[in-house]
């Protein structure tokens, strides 16, 4: 969701530092890292934009149907779900691709994922309910998957909030991590949301699940797995 702190959990950091020996032969492979990274975050910075400015041009001419309020909160929400699961998928590319560069763009990506969900609120809010504050509250009571929808998002305003250097810093490398692990409930709500939401092709959801149960299943390997190894080694 953010840049990495200091004092993070190994797959957390950015460059594995290397022998003093060996940095001139990796110097030049760095240099060049660092040059394709500074070209790369603004073309990233606007591609994550292109979704919204397609939204919005099917939306002035017409193009979203008979629904298009309804249209408009699918696909910002599946536009959120989207970049939650790309912004989780950094660390498993960048240790098996070896570019540790990749982990500059996961706060970026973390925070489009906000920003499309913000949307996503916004939307069913203002657009769909006419800031009706009062039905709001009571489909939040009545409907389980909005339940489920407002409390990932509220998962993720922190997350957000926290994701600059500063906070880093005031809260500490272990707790800004500890915080930070509230992205995997709010991607799995995100997902249970979607899923109780549809009414009959549930097809999108399932996908979603499983792409998000394979990128926790992969951080939960890497997390148990020293411990797993050295329980059977000692046994």
């Amino acid at each position: 969701m953010a840049i990495p702190a200091r004092g993070a959990p190994p797959e957390e950091h950015d460059t594995p530092r290397q022998p003093l020996a060996r940095k001139p032969a990796t110097a030049p492979r760095s240099r060049t890292s660092r040059s394709v990274t500074r070209v790369a975050k603004p073309a990233v910075f606007i591609a994550a934009l292109l979704p919204l400015a397609w939204i919005l041009w099917r939306l002035f001419s017409d193009q979203l149907g008979a629904e298009p309020i309804e249209k408009v909160q699918q696909e910002t929400g599946d536009w959120a779900l989207r970049f939650l699961a790309i912004s989780l998928a950094v660390t498993p590319l960048r240790r098996l691709s070896g570019w540790n560069e990749l982990i500059k763009f996961r706060r970026l990506l973390g925070l489009y994922a906000f920003f499309y969900a913000s949307l996503h609120l916004v939307n069913y809010i203002a657009v769909d309910n006419f800031f009706a504050f009062g039905d709001i509250v009571e489909d939040v009571a009545k409907h389980l998957y909005i339940t489920v929808g407002m409390a990932s998002f509220l998962l993720l305003l922190p997350l957000a909030l926290t994701s600059t250097k500063g906070w880093i810093k005031r809260l500490g490398g272990k707790r800004w991590n500890r915080l930070h692990r509230l992205v995997y409930l709010a991607a799995i709500g995100g997902t249970v949301h979607y899923l109780w939401a549809v009414k009959k092709d549930i097809t999108n959801p399932l996908i979603y699940a499983a792409v998000f149960a394979l990128l926790l299943g992969y951080r939960a390997w890497l997390a148990l797995g020293p411990r797993l190894r050295g329980a059977r080694s000692a046994a």
